[in-house]
């Protein structure tokens, strides 16, 4: 069975080792990755791990009209590692899959849910726990807190990714979901949450967000360290964002992403795997100063930034912020209410 993890990258390589032998660990045979405008030596590296046998890397050089995320997500669609996946998951770097079922496999999930033909996965928002300095140290052991298990809002903290079987049924890729479904085929779709529940037709055809205020980790869920140390969330807002339909890095993206409130050690169960395999990775002299250089980057990096005024301000704010605190499930209703009368009072004119 071949599963498939498509990643776009840029000035990662510090993060890379960990996020490649993570994802092997839980059963990814295939990895399709793509670069652009790295400085940190992200692209070098990622040639010396295509060399190893380890991925297959593709530069994505711009322009992009709709950002470097949607140009990749396109060359995917026509590449022949696609075409030959049993499974596909679009996934972000800091995004690790996290299987709590079985031995913690992709065929152990598959397993549990065996009539599924897609199954999204859900973020589980990881927060920053207070941590300011960038650390050469693995972002699975270093953040272990996190947003409640059921939130009403803000509703990005569920928003999800689909790993989905290839087989045809849609016909390009997404950032969230596959798109362009096939209508003879959706009456054979079955989507299951996280939780193993099945999902209503409606996510068949649409949908990024799942049942909210529901658990939906029962099996897996999508650990998703968005923030990291606030000298990391500086240098993110430096790189910007990957796909150029969603707004930039700032405050208002740290709070809504800042929680902290309940302790989550469950992908630890990966770990002496996936550092069985990041030390095999780093036995080799090449990735190990690759990384090395990457590490030395991104501390010149944030070094150069505080030096720049609005850096300067934005980190300073990110020390006087204080961990999110989940609303009341009184204020969470009140704000998903507002939610949808704003979209009833939009949709006519949506259809005009």
């Amino acid at each position: 069975m071949r599963s498939l993890l498509i990643l776009t990258v840029k000035n990662e390589a510090a993060f890379l080792l960990e996020w490649l032998a993570h994802h092997r660990a839980v059963g990814f045979t295939d990895f399709l990755v793509f670069s652009n405008d790295c400085d940190d030596g992200t692209d070098t590296m990622l040639d010396r791990l295509a060399e190893l046998g380890w991925l297959t890397h593709l530069r994505n050089p711009g322009p992009w009209p709709q950002g470097p995320q949607w140009a990749a997500l396109k060359a995917a669609d026509r590449h022949p590692l696609k075409a030959a996946a049993d499974w596909v998951l679009f996934a972000d770097i800091d995004e690790f899959v996290n299987i709590h079922v079985g031995d913690g496999t992709l065929d152990a999930l598959r397993a549990a849910l065996p009539e599924a033909t897609a199954i999204p996965l859900t973020w589980r928002m990881f927060g920053n726990a207070g941590v300011v300095d960038y650390a050469d140290v693995p972002v699975t052991a270093q953040f272990t807190r996190a947003a409640p298990a059921t939130m009403l809002w803000p509703w990005r903290a569920y928003l999800f990714k689909t790993l989905f079987r290839n087989d045809g049924s849609y016909s390009k890729l997404g950032v969230h979901r596959p798109r362009q479904p096939d209508p003879a085929r959706m009456a054979a779709q079955r989507w299951f949450d996280g939780s193993g529940r099945r999902l209503p037709d409606l996510f068949h055809r649409q949908r990024i967000i799942s049942l909210l205020g529901q658990d939906s980790y029962g099996l897996v869920q999508l650990n998703h360290y968005a923030l990291g140390a606030m000298q990391s969330y500086v240098l993110k807002c430096d790189r910007g964002r990957a796909n150029r339909e969603t707004g930039a890095f700032d405050l208002s993206y740290w709070v809504e992403r800042n929680f902290d409130t309940q302790e989550d050690h469950s992908i630890a169960r990966h770990a002496p795997r996936a550092a069985a395999l990041r030390a095999e990775l780093m036995a080799d002299a090449r990735l190990a100063a690759l990384h090395a250089a990457a590490v030395r980057w991104r501390h010149d990096r944030i070094a150069g930034l505080m030096l720049i005024e609005d850096y300067r301000a934005l980190f300073g704010r990110l020390m006087l912020t204080p961990a999110s605190r989940p609303l009341s499930p009184a204020a969470a209703r009140r704000m998903t209410e507002l939610g949808r009368q704003a979209q009833m009072i939009a949709a006519p004119a949506e259809t005009n």
